[in-house]
């Protein structure tokens, strides 16, 4: 072979290959933009119908991820990998990956398991592998927690399904529990009169359930009580403060005092000697 034979060669396998990967990029930048656009149009089209926004974030999602993973296992036709044997590849391949990936698969597996039983929804406060949050996304693989004081926290799927969930506003309200403590001095039939005004005064408290004012313990240096009255989610921390405020303000009337931690220091014999 001379050596315009091996130019021509080259040029030729230069020029197809070039082409061919040049149409391959080009086809993996369209199909990014589709997929982009097919997770935004999906995401659209069921909030407007009002669909449960958890499951609606998910399914976006999971159409993005099925474009891309289509179109990339497609292209491999191009460079003339069958898509069949490729697959039988494919399968080995996962078999090890999925070994060494075994916390990234529990976590989609989680993920799963969390949109199947639905412990809770986009919005909702929980209480969750030591975190408390609102629940802002529930992806594939993590769930996104944020926290009153404006941070974001990330907590994968797999602790989340895996721990304890403690669903805190997922019945629309909440029954604020304020302890009490007051002196063993004060009558307890007249204590518990006292404290009965104070769920009335309450701004934003609810009726039904009812308000209870329960007799808690015989505490070391006090008789503790609890006040307890349901609030809306919404209202929770204002009737929280209201009901402290109006029972502070209701035993400071009546003369009955709230013990606070103190100590008593005995001296033997004079001081000095």
């Amino acid at each position: 072979m001379n050596m315009d034979n091996i130019i021509g060669t080259v040029t030729n396998l230069a020029t197809t290959w070039g082409i061919k990967i040049v149409g391959v990029v080009v086809a993996l930048i369209i199909t990014w933009i589709v997929a982009g656009w097919a997770q935004r149009s999906l995401h659209r089209t069921l909030v407007a119908r009002k669909f449960d926004l958890t499951l609606t974030n998910f399914f976006s999602s999971m159409v993005r991820y099925a474009i891309l993973v289509g179109a990339g296992i497609g292209l491999l036709g191009v460079f003339g990998i069958e898509t069949a044997s490729f697959a039988v590849v494919l399968g080995a391949a996962g078999l090890a990956i999925g070994m060494a990936l075994q916390g990234t698969l529990g976590n989609f597996a989680a993920g799963i398991m969390l949109l199947v039983f639905r412990p809770f929804k986009i919005g909702e406060v929980i209480n969750v592998a030591g975190v408390t949050g609102v629940v802002e996304s529930l992806e594939l693989f993590t769930t996104g927690l944020g926290t009153p004081n404006g941070l974001t926290l990330i907590v994968p799927n797999g602790k989340v399904f895996g721990d304890t969930i403690t669903n805190i506003t997922g019945k629309g309200r909440r029954r604020a529990d304020v302890d009490v403590g007051v002196d063993y001095d004060a009558n307890i039939d007249e204590v518990r009169k006292i404290l009965e005004t104070v769920p009335p005064l309450v701004e934003g408290g609810l009726s039904e359930p009812a308000p209870q004012i329960f007799l808690n313990s015989l505490g070391g240096s006090s008789v503790d009580w609890q006040v307890r009255v349901w609030a809306n989610n919404a209202d929770y921390w204002g009737v929280y403060q209201e009901i402290i405020r109006h029972t502070k303000a209701a035993l400071d009337k009546a003369g009955i005092g709230i013990p606070y931690p103190q100590m008593d220091v005995h001296l033997d014999g004079k001081l000095g000697e």
